[in-house]
């Protein structure tokens, strides 16, 4: 069963960028490949700009695109509706503030790379929603 996700990047004018995942949204899945592989603006940025996914990889481009497609994706990649199987592209959605994509449909957990290049956590099960230090939940539940 899926586990959707909302992974989302701070603009520097306030404005907020995400794009929708469909497996592995909970932070011990997509949450740690965010950290471990997503550290860099400009990477979280292209991956943006793929537009909905349907699996996190540890990267953004295939290391040989003609091994890499929708049903059968080359490991450790990330695998998008649009490139890997030629779907209408869905551009990334923009909340208008920080705020407003908290209070937003984040899927079952939403990840912000904020403008300080930190990973943050919305967890959409709670009624009462606030940003969470990624880090710091992800060691926590490690202990």
């Amino acid at each position: 069963m899926a586990t959707r996700s909302r992974i989302a990047i701070e603009q520097a004018d306030g404005t907020v960028k995400s794009i929708y995942c469909h497996w592995d949204g909970y932070p011990k899945g997509n949450g740690q490949t965010l950290v471990e592989h997503y550290g860099d603006r400009a990477k979280v940025e292209s991956l943006i700009a793929l537009g909905d996914i349907s699996v996190l990889g540890e990267r953004v481009e295939p290391t040989d695109p003609k091994l890499h497609g929708f049903n059968r994706p080359e490991e450790g990649t990330t695998v998008a509706y649009h490139r890997d199987r030629e779907e209408k592209f869905q551009r990334p959605r923009v909340d208008a503030s920080l705020q407003a994509f908290v209070n937003s449909d984040v899927e079952e957990f939403g990840y912000l790379f904020t403008a300080a290049g930190e990973w943050m956590l919305i967890d959409g099960h709670r009624k009462h929603r606030e940003l969470k230090n990624l880090e710091e939940i992800l060691s926590l539940r490690l202990s």
